[in-house]
């Protein structure tokens, strides 16, 4: 346990920095909070880390221990590093873990920001700062994720695979409500709404019919609906279109990996599953994966980790410290040295943290 001297605001934050590049990008952040909290001071974080993952399921035969969520829920937040390994099945690490925590809490929005940060071009020509600034919010309870369904005939030719997707008017409108209140805290005041109703005539039209149902009660919001096909041109061909969007679990899932990539990389890119009445702990993670492929050579790009912490601390009433988190890390990109490959550049995890710290302190990395 990291116990950081106690001030008049203290948070119980559970840090579980999981597979892979996890632990490199939580240690990293854990690192900033904890320069950020001796500067700006008035609040402590009490940090406890779990060894939880797929080194766990090695050697127990399960991602986190029976009583994982009970150890969980007295934390005011989590920070969650990554899940998934090359030599266990990816349903198995998903399930077992991140998925056990997001359906457990009933994290049920999930919130996704891309934005062009300083320094950083997007792979879309003529893209400038301001032109790609958007908050994707991903239904995260249920949808295509709600694990309904099953296999029979297993091993013969007559073998059936079947995964239902479940949408519930309660979780339907729960999800809008947020996303139409998140829309108002933005200067756009624009709120689209993506489904693939066209073809899936059930759950996406009850999708439908409750975003219009919805947008009645929110007069100063204007809004749009896009079939998910369509969004992804119009993500690439009209980026300035876009400002805040809401989306199924799998809708949502694609299109802020492809928000992220336009905004210039994976490893920039934050989340936060949000439990908003604040009944159970949300949790916060950086969207990049486990990155197996360069886990242990110190170039993994920890922004993402720093952006979910900001994040994080906004979500937990510390917002002016949230955001002199983000505005160091602003800080540390703009003059382009602090790039890890994944932006085209050679810096190390440690580089690009030694220049947030040095933004934070005022100082020249």
């Amino acid at each position: 346990m990291v116990q950081i001297e106690t001030t008049s605001r203290t948070y119980k934050i559970a840090a579980i920095p999981g597979d892979g590049i996890g632990a490199e990008v939580i240690g990293a952040g854990l690192e900033v909070l904890q320069a950020l909290q001796a500067r700006h001071g008035g609040f402590a974080l009490d940090v406890e880390e779990f060894e939880w993952g797929s080194d766990y399921y090695r050697r127990h035969g399960r991602m986190m221990p029976a009583d994982g969520l009970a150890r969980l829920a007295d934390k005011d937040a989590i920070y969650f590093g990554a899940v998934g390994d090359p030599e266990i099945p990816d349903h198995v690490t998903l399930w077992g873990l991140r998925l056990a925590i997001c359906q457990g809490f009933d994290q049920y929005a999930n919130v996704r920001p891309a934005r062009l940060l300083p320094g950083i071009e997007s792979p879309l020509r003529g893209v400038a700062r301001g032109d790609l600034d958007w908050v994707i919010v991903r239904e995260n309870s249920e949808g295509e994720y709600a694990g309904a369904g099953g296999r029979v005939h297993q091993g013969l030719p007559e073998e059936v695979g079947t995964d239902v997707a479940v949408f519930t008017r309660k979780g339907v409108e729960r999800v809008m409500r947020f996303a139409f209140e998140l829309a108002r805290s933005r200067p756009r005041k624009h709120l689209t709404c993506v489904t693939k109703s066209n073809a899936q005539r059930h759950g996406m039209v009850l999708w439908d019919e409750v975003f219009a149902e919805m947008a009645g009660n929110y007069p100063d919001i204007a809004t749009d609906k896009v079939l998910v096909d369509a969004m992804t041109t119009r993500m690439v061909g009209r980026p300035r279109d876009i400002d805040t969007v809401v989306a199924t679990n799998l809708h949502a899932d694609i299109l802020s990996d492809l928000a992220a990539a336009l905004s210039g990389s994976l490893g920039i890119a934050p989340t936060a599953n949000l439990n908003p009445e604040k009944r159970l702990p949300s949790m916060f993670e950086p969207i990049h994966g486990s990155g197996f492929d360069i886990a242990g050579k110190g170039i993994a790009n920890p922004v993402g980790a720093f952006w979910t912490a900001a994040m994080m601390l906004d979500h937990l009433g510390e917002g002016e410290a949230a955001g002199a988190l983000m505005n160091a890390v602003e800080l540390a990109l703009a003059d382009g040295e602090a790039f890890t490959p994944d932006l085209g550049g050679n810096a190390t995890t440690r580089q690009v943290t030694d220049k947030v710290l040095a933004a934070l302190n005022g100082t020249n990395a």
